[in-house]
Parts: C-alpha cells; sequence; structure tokens
C-alpha cells in the first residue's frame, strides 16, 4: 500500500503563482510513476501532468504546458507541481496519484492505483 499527503493549495491571484507537495509513504519502493490530476464543479476529472520515478519523464496537459512545471525528489518519496501563470480556469481541486504498473498511459487516470485526498487551488480575477 502508498499513501499519498498533499499539500500546498490555497487562494491566489491570477498571474500569481502555488507549488504543491505530495508525500508517498508506505510501499514507495514498487513506484512506477506520480501524477496530478484535477476536477473543478460539475466537471470531470482530468490530467494534468506526469512524471515517470525512474527516469524523471514528464508529460503535460496542454492546458498548462509552459505554466506548470511537474518534478520530483526520489529520495525524499516527493512530486510536486510548480504552478505558475495561474489562471481562473485552473480553479479545481488537485490530486496527487501514484501507479505501481505500467498498463496505461501517464494521462489516463486508470493507470493510478493510489490517490490522495486532494488540495483546493483557487484562482481569482
Amino acid at each position: 500500500q502508498v499513501q499519498l499527503v498533499e499539500s500546498g493549495g490555497g487562494l491566489v491571484q491570477a498571474g500569481g503563482s502555488l507549488r504543491l507537495s505530495c508525500a508517498a509513504s508506505g510501499r514507495t519502493f514498487s513506484l512506477y510513476a506520480m501524477g496530478w490530476f484535477r476536477q473543478a464543479p460539475g466537471k470531470e476529472r482530468e490530467f494534468v501532468a506526469a512524471i515517470s520515478w525512474s527516469g524523471g519523464n514528464t508529460y503535460y496537459a496542454e492546458s498548462v504546458k509552459g505554466r506548470f512545471t511537474i518534478s520530483r525528489d526520489s529520495a525524499e518519496n516527493t512530486v510536486y507541481l510548480q504552478m505558475n501563470s495561474l489562471k481562473p480556469e485552473d480553479t479545481a481541486v488537485y490530486y496527487c496519484a501514484a501507479d505501481d504498473s505500467g498498463s496505461y498511459p501517464y494521462t489516463d487516470q486508470k493507470k493510478y492505483r493510489y490517490w490522495g485526498q486532494g488540495t483546493q487551488v483557487t484562482v481569482s480575477s
């Protein structure tokens, strides 16, 4: 089992920055990839970014590419999401996810076995 705890969400003005963190514990030696998804009220959960644990390869949704950066600290079992140039449409609950297999693409939520509780990000105009 892997446990994920997100932190760093909050309220920020448009154009501002926020950094999310996700700490993994438990059977972290089996991690294959970690990712970030988000869900706005009334909308389906969508892919934001992902990173492979071994190679550090990164993947981004087109809507955040160039503004968000995902990174990881393997020694600390932690993944980060640096969010810059935030827009009101970025407002959502952000979820950290972890995968221990390679059965699905990085953008597919079905790939991820473990999920955090979510952290609220609100971007004001």
